[in-house]
């Protein structure tokens, strides 16, 4: 079914509040320690804490920009965290129309922070360049484009190889082309996508995936940005800790589009509604910040759901995490276990996974490594 424009535009808006919220929270509180304050930093000073008594200045633009996002989602979603506004067939309610001046404010203040913050952080990705380069990894990747332009609301998903040939698929379609195994050793399914040639393959998703997939961003700041990604990194870039660079892209690129949508007269339009139908099954995806997050459902003729199946990002970037901490732990075998632990962590913040291992623990990570020889053998332990 096809809901109301304004309705459309909400949905858009509230996806901008939500990449500005968790791009400037996983940045700048969880993957900035590491970057400005270093890989061999102290473990209890390597934190948001730690970082907002190194460069004060920064921590404030930045939980500012964190705030600015939530603020977004609150109002257009009623609720800060798991908003509740959006249903079936739309929206539940339209804007009231003192948030319009709300909205207009909150994102020119948004674009003005984000663009000062960005030279911050990308100066200290570039004064890394090692450490950036450390950890390539040759994947597919998985993204969505629309027309060929970055689109995190809707449009074809795209798999994209290393060689940078690409497949587009619909939502639809995604069972002929994507499928789950049960693996052994975790709870979460390892994901395989189809190529062209019938081979199936792991990929990674997330904003690395999406700057992959992309061939233009519609934005110009993030456009231009993109081009310089690319100069650097290459295109397609594997480079892992690059996702840091394209996860700041992406945020410049939602700073630009909310103030595209909040200046559009359409948005606040007192149709948000359309009459839902009887459905029997329904599939979607979007672009969540991590990447790809496909929802399948059945339901019976009451409206009742009697089948879901929800893939999330985390769980088709499990393969490259895995392989990610294990050239982690081969690169840096020979260093201290602080150290040694401490790159482990980097590694796999770049995927801003939904795990607890995302999160710095403010003073002591929880964090155990075990290394083992062809044999089996445990050569090294190191925990913290």
């Amino acid at each position: 079914m096809k809901i109301p424009r304004a309705a459309e535009l909400l949905r858009l808006c509230l996806n901008m509040g939500s990449f500005i919220h968790s791009h400037g929270v996983h940045f700048f509180a969880l993957a900035a320690p590491d970057l400005l304050l270093g890989i061999d930093s102290d473990p209890a000073k390597r934190n948001i804490v730690g970082l907002v008594e190194a460069a004060p200045e920064v921590a404030t633009k930045a939980l500012r920009l964190r705030t600015i996002g939530q603020r977004v989602v609150e109002i257009i979603g009623g609720r800060g965290t798991h908003p509740v506004s959006f249903v079936p067939g739309g929206v539940a309610a339209p804007l009231r129309a003192e948030h319009r001046e709300t909205l207009k404010r909150l994102a020119a203040e948004g674009v003005e922070l984000g663009l000062s913050l960005f030279e911050t952080a990308k100066d200290a990705l570039l004064t890394q360049i090692d450490l950036v380069f450390s950890l390539p990894l040759e994947t597919h990747y998985l993204a969505t484009v629309n027309d060929g332009a970055m689109d995190f609301y809707q449009g074809a998903l795209r798999l994209k190889a290393p060689d940078g040939t690409t497949l587009d698929f619909e939502e639809d379609a995604w069972r002929d082309h994507m499928h789950e195994e049960s693996s052994p050793t975790s709870y979460a399914k390892d994901v395989l996508c189809r190529t062209a040639s019938g081979e199936d393959v792991s990929y990674r998703v997330g904003p690395l995936a999406r700057i992959n997939c992309a061939e233009r961003i519609d934005t110009p700041r993030a456009q231009v940005e993109l081009g310089e990604l690319r100069e650097l990194g290459g295109d397609p870039c594997h480079h892992t800790l690059m996702y840091h660079y394209a996860r700041l892209v992406e945020l410049l690129h939602a700073l630009e589009k909310l103030c595209q949508l909040v200046d559009d007269d359409e948005m606040y339009s007192d149709q948000v509604r359309a009459k839902v139908g009887s459905p029997r099954s329904a599939t979607a995806h979007v672009e969540a910040p991590r990447g790809v997050l496909i929802h399948d459902y059945e339901v019976d003729g009451d409206g009742i759901v009697t089948g879901a199946n929800l893939m999330v990002a985390t769980q088709q970037n499990i393969a490259a995490i895995n392989q990610t901490v294990g050239m982690s732990a081969a690169q840096y075998l020979d260093r201290p276990d602080d150290f040694l632990l401490n790159a482990i962590e980097v590694g796999i913040r770049c995927y801003d996974p939904c795990l607890s291992c995302a999160t710095h623990r403010v003073g002591e990570m929880k964090l155990e490594v075990l290394i083992r020889d062809a044999d089996g053998r445990v050569v090294r332990q190191a925990r913290r």
